[in-house]
């Protein structure tokens, strides 16, 4: 590549545009000309890590797309406002990264599709697990057929809660005030464990059975004093060929990136001729086949670029890569939204509903 792309981060309001943020200060290929949000305060650890000059720190998304003209925008506002950030940030023509989860509803993912579409520039979603080696692996073991055709996904995701942690996995620990005024927490911006991490089962569910979807959803959230949303979410999914679970929690233990909790977070994948379980930040997989019912460990690829994170991943596609149907791409993240909406509309009438959509 020859020119530098040029990377603008809009809206803090998730604290994964900190660590967004370092991955494009660290690529070579790559250049922060802008940031911005309303609150200057939420941009100051990034002004300081990386070392962003003033005349590139906005407070108005407008002027900073105007002055600062990026090739690329990363967004990270609350779910419930991610529709309408992708329509403002569509009308200048950029190509566009989503922190995850898609959106709040599919009507919303659909209407950040249409925007970027009548753009003529690229949408994609990012799903931090997405350039973890033992999910890279476990995809690529399926596609080798090792477990033969996919028949049953189990999904257990969450952490210790939203706000245990800042940018970079900076440990936090929250006051009762901080929770209260956390977007995290509130319905009207898409708050809730089922809306922040059901998208990664059904999502990657759906990319391990090659973008097939359910007929049926089931879905039943607990309902935790004193809050608006949930904490804790079971999802069951019937296919034309099996059942799958996807089960999301902010109260685990442990966070998975540090140590692992009991349930472990990440997948076992059930096939027609094995199974296999990754779990988050393995370095070794567990496969059972039926020459090997007893199981054997299968240790992690090694992965190199471009897909070692979401930034070095875009830029390989913005220089003519091939987009992937993957997590990232609207067309499979659109079928993980209409799961995460069939469930949220089955807890809300604690009914089973057919797949939205």
């Amino acid at each position: 590549m020859n020119a530098k792309i040029r990377i603008a981060g809009i809206n803090f309001d998730h604290m994964h545009m900190g660590d967004l943020l370092r991955m494009a200060h660290e690529h070579p290929d790559a250049e922060i000309v802008g940031i911005c949000d309303q609150n200057p305060e939420r941009m100051a650890t990034a002004v300081r890590n990386f070392s962003i000059p003033a005349n590139r720190v906005f407070t108005d998304y407008r002027a900073c797309l105007e002055t600062a003209h990026p090739d690329l925008v990363i967004l990270c506002p609350a779910t419930g406002e991610h529709a309408s950030w992708t329509e403002r940030v569509a009308e200048f023509g950029v190509n566009i990264m989503i922190e995850k989860p898609f959106a709040a509803s599919l009507a919303d993912a659909d209407a950040m599709i249409a925007a970027q579409r009548a753009s003529g520039k690229l949408l994609a979603i990012n799903w931090p697990i997405r350039w973890l080696p033992c999910y890279i692996t476990a995809k690529r073991l399926v596609d080798e057929g090792l477990i033969g055709e996919v028949l049953n996904f189990h999904h257990y995701g969450g952490n210790r809660g939203p706000l245990f942690h800042r940018a970079d996995k900076v440990e936090a620990q929250p006051t009762a005030e901080e929770k209260a005024a956390s977007w995290f927490y509130k319905r009207t911006l898409g708050g809730g464990s089922l809306l922040d991490y059901a998208g990664y089962g059904a999502t990657f569910g759906t990319w391990f059975q090659g973008g097939r979807k359910p007929l049926e959803v089931t879905c039943v959230t607990d309902e935790p004093a004193g809050l608006e949303v949930d904490e804790h979410s079971v999802t069951v999914c019937r296919y034309s060929h099996g059942l799958s679970k996807i089960e999301t929690r902010w109260g685990t233990f442990t966070d998975p990136w540090i140590l692992q909790p009991q349930p472990k977070c990440g997948f076992v994948l059930c096939g027609t001729a094995g199974t296999v379980s990754a779990y988050d930040y393995a370095t070794t997989l567990r496969v059972q086949t039926p020459d090997r019912p007893e199981g054997f460990e299968v240790e992690t690829d090694s992965v190199g670029a471009p897909f070692q994170n979401p930034i070095q991943y875009l830029l390989h596609v913005l220089a003519g890569g091939d987009f992937e149907r993957g997590p990232l791409h609207p067309e499979i993240a659109r079928i993980g939204q209409q799961i995460v909406d069939s469930a949220a509309l089955s807890a809300r009438e604690k009914r089973t509903v057919p797949l939205l959509g």
